[in-house]
């Protein structure tokens, strides 16, 4: 029997002032909220497509996962309930049917569908993958969630260069992972002026 593959994104209601506030303190929340809207819209439409894998919402708050006004309504949405980052991924993470987990966020321009099949690709053989950022964080995390889950997202320094390290310190002794390239994760001013001039 083939397992369902399920890809979640992770996204934040794209109101004004409530997204990218690192980046919105370097070229204003008007211009960072659009930034939002653009990568969130690209990219869900970019991945949801694909039939190799299904693709969820996973939307905060939670208020917002119900109402249709911000979200495509071909794409199944979830809430992705309360506390950190970590404890978000781990919810989502173990409550999705059985199959392969990769959850990805919706401020890397560059993901492609080439990414989310190398990721599931390597889940074959092993049982994590990470899409590493180039500021110590990452873009994809993926668990192939068998024979276990681990706890994988516990006492990690988000939004630092440690979250990388932070989470591959926790999987179990003899726990194989892939790395996937590594992607520019768009959170300050030059990264984002970065992107522009591309």
């Amino acid at each position: 029997m083939t397992l369902q593959r399920h890809l979640v994104i992770f996204a934040k209601t794209p109101r004004l002032g409530t997204v990218k506030n690192r980046l919105a303190a370097g070229i204003g929340p008007v211009a960072a909220t659009g930034f939002y809207r653009q990568c969130l819209g690209t990219i869900v439409r970019r991945l949801s497509c694909d039939t190799r894998w299904h693709t969820t919402l996973a939307v905060t708050p939670e208020r917002d996962a119900l109402t249709g006004q911000w979200w495509p309504h071909n794409v199944p949405r979830l809430a992705q309930g309360p506390g950190n980052l970590g404890d978000r991924m781990d919810r989502v993470a173990r409550t999705m049917p059985p199959g392969p987990v990769v959850i990805i966020g919706t401020d890397i321009p560059d993901i492609a569908p080439r990414h989310i099949h190398a990721a599931f690709t390597a889940l074959g053989d092993h049982e994590a993958v990470f899409g590493p950022s180039e500021d110590g964080g990452y873009w994809l995390v993926g668990l192939r969630r068998r024979p276990v889950m681990p706890d994988l997202f516990t006492g990690i320094r988000w939004s630092t260069r440690h979250a990388l390290a932070d989470t591959r310190a926790n999987l179990p002794p003899g726990t194989s992972a892939a790395m996937l390239e590594s992607l520019i994760d768009v959170d300050e001013r030059e990264e984002y002026l970065a992107w522009r001039k591309r």
